[in-house]
Formats: C-alpha cells, sequence, structure tokens
C-alpha cells in the first residue's frame, strides 16, 4: 500500500470506528457475501463501509484500466483513498462526507436527492460505473488491493456540488441504484400507503397494517436489480406504517389527502371539459357531484360504509360505490 503523507495507523483506527457493527464482506467476487463481526470483516478483501441508513462515504466504481487518476483528469477533488487492482487496474475511489448522510425514517428526502444528483454528475464526468450498487467495495486495509490515501480532508455537499453539473433530472434507470433505491422505496411506499391505510382502520391493532406495509416495501425493494439490505427494508417500513397509523385521523393526514384528491379531481374535470363532456349544464353537476366524491372519501377514510354514507349523503348506495370504485382506478 501506498501512503500519500498521511499516517496509515489514523487511516486504519479512523476507518474501523466507522465501519457497521456487522458489515457484508466477501472473500472474492463473484461469490458469497456474509454478514460477520466487523473484527473478522475487516480482515476480507471486499467489505461494507457505509452503515444501514447511514453513508459516509461515496464510493464510485472505476473499471477503466489504470483508472487510479481518473479523478484528476476529470477535474474533481482528491479522494479520501483509492483501491486499485493490480492485476487490471480497476479502481474503487472514495470521498468521506464531511458530514454523515442519513437515509432513515428521520432523513430529508430532498437532502437523500441532492446528494444522488451529486453522486450521479461525479461518476458521470469521472467515468464510473453508473449502476454500482455502493454496497460492498474493495477494503482499503487489505493487502490485496494497491491503497493509496490522497487527503484526511472530508468534503462538505456543497463543496462536491461546485465541481460538477448537477443535472435538473436523473435518468429514470438512476432512481433504482445507490441513492436513488432510498428514495424511490421511500416515496412509492408512503404513497401507497396513504391510499391503502382505509383498509385497516377498522383493526383495533397496527399489527396487521405493519405487515402490510412491510410486505409492500419489501415488494419495492425486490423490483431493484441490486436490492438494498434487510435491514433498510425493514426500517423504512416501520417509519412508514408508524407514521400513517398515528396520524390517518389527523387534520393535517385529512387536509394533505383532501387537497391531493382535489388537484386529481381538477385534472379530471379539465381533460373532461376539452373533450366536451360538460356542456349544457355538465359544468355545474359536475362541480356539484365532485364535492360530494370529495366528502364519501373523507367518510370512507375514517370508516364509514357505503351505506353509512349512502344515508349521509343522500345518494345511491351504487352511486357511492361507483364514486370509490373510480377513485381506485385512477390510483
Amino acid at each position: 500500500m501506498q501512503l500519500n503523507c498521511v499516517k496509515e495507523s489514523d487511516i486504519r483506527s479512523n476507518f474501523y470506528q466507522d465501519l457497521p457493527i456487522k458489515p457484508y464482506c466477501m472473500d472474492e467476487k463473484p461469490g458469497y457475501m456474509l454478514i460477520r463481526p466487523k473484527s473478522i470483516a475487516v480482515k476480507k478483501p471486499y467489505i461494507q463501509v457505509n452503515p444501514p441508513l447511514m453513508t459516509i462515504y461515496f464510493v464510485f466504481d472505476d473499471d477503466k484500466e489504470d483508472s487510479a487518476l481518473s479523478w484528476f483528469d476529470a477535474g474533481l477533488p482528491q479522494p479520501f483513498w483509492t483501491t486499485q487492482n493490480p492485476i487490471n487496474g480497476h479502481c474503487h475511489h472514495c470521498y468521506k462526507l464531511e458530514i454523515p448522510l442519513c437515509t432513515s425514517e428521520f432523513a430529508s428526502v430532498k437532502a437523500i436527492k441532492y446528494a444522488q444528483a451529486i453522486y450521479y454528475a461525479f461518476a458521470l464526468k469521472m467515468g464510473a460505473d453508473l449502476s454500482y450498487s455502493h454496497l460492498i467495495t474493495q477494503n482499503p486495509t487489505h493487502q490485496q488491493w494497491r491503497t493509496t490515501y490522497w487527503t484526511k480532508q472530508t468534503y462538505s455537499l456543497d463543496y462536491l456540488a461546485d465541481f460538477v453539473d448537477l443535472p435538473k433530472k436523473l435518468p429514470k434507470k438512476f432512481e433504482v441504484v445507490g441513492l436513488g433505491r432510498n428514495v424511490t422505496m421511500f416515496e412509492k411506499g408512503r404513497h401507497w400507503a396513504y391510499r391503502a391505510i382505509r383498509d385497516y382502520m377498522h383493526h383495533n391493532s397496527s399489527y396487521e397494517w405493519e405487515r402490510a406495509v412491510r410486505a409492500q416495501i419489501e415488494a419495492i425493494n425486490s423490483g431493484f436489480e441490486q436490492p438494498l439490505p434487510y435491514s433498510e427494508v425493514k426500517a423504512t417500513a416501520k417509519s412508514i406504517a408508524k407514521w400513517v397509523w398515528r396520524n390517518h385521523n389527523s387534520a393535517e393526514f385529512q387536509q394533505a389527502f383532501s387537497e391531493k384528491q382535489a388537484k386529481r379531481g381538477k385534472k379530471g374535470a379539465l381533460v373532461a371539459n376539452a373533450n366536451g363532456a360538460n356542456q349544457k349544464g355538465g359544468k355545474a353537476r359536475s362541480k356539484q357531484y365532485y364535492d360530494m366524491r370529495q366528502e364519501a372519501l373523507k367518510l370512507k377514510i375514517i370508516g364509514k360504509s357505503i351505506k353509512e354514507i349512502s344515508t349521509l349523503l343522500n345518494v345511491h348506495r351504487n352511486t357511492v360505490s361507483n364514486w370509490l370504485k373510480d377513485y381506485q382506478k385512477s390510483n
């Protein structure tokens, strides 16, 4: 291993401290991924450096030959370290964040998306693999790799962003790799939960609801080419299930849900009007029934049956049933 004005003992100590308690590790690739205490995992050539629900390091998988200086050629700042395969010259470049990025239930989705955009722009500029899963990397303390420690410097996201042009919108395929998986899983999961909660409100306990949310989050995760660790799936599901169960009857939740439905309703009305569906008095009727539909949805959300809604709104049960079916189809 080569050192660049950095004490190896300091690097090893800090690296070991930052490792997950039981990281994923591997003896070879392709091969079996193991979970071991970090005292054992640190002796393996491949290791998980970021703890669950936390990003301390940005790691880039650079499969070009002799790519140790790809970051320099691209005009990017010095990585914390670079590990190089001495046989083919392929490298992993690692940048350490000044403030670790939280990806748990307490995380800011906006911050994760910002970090994701920066990571994508760096990988693109460096010519690194855009589909890299960000889970397992070459262990910088293992003798199998030629490791160069470039700097002790940690970087803020804003500092890193100054070196690249951030994309206005990320490609769809990037939503299912790296940090994009966290955002996609959380966003899809919570929107599903907002709709699905009405089917579980009659339960006295949240047990069945939590099981349903976990199953949904697992299904979303299994759709990724490289799924997230189960610990992240479990934590995300728990967060969504608890928040929605606790807040589904709150005024804030009802208002947010109603506003969402209002936007969809207005959009549908515009399309209908454009097609001539609301001519000759149809607009007035549409407005009248639109308000009743919203009220029917609210009543359904708080646990009222179709018969009860029908009585309260003075409309036929079939009409209420059709309104709810139309809503389900639109979602």
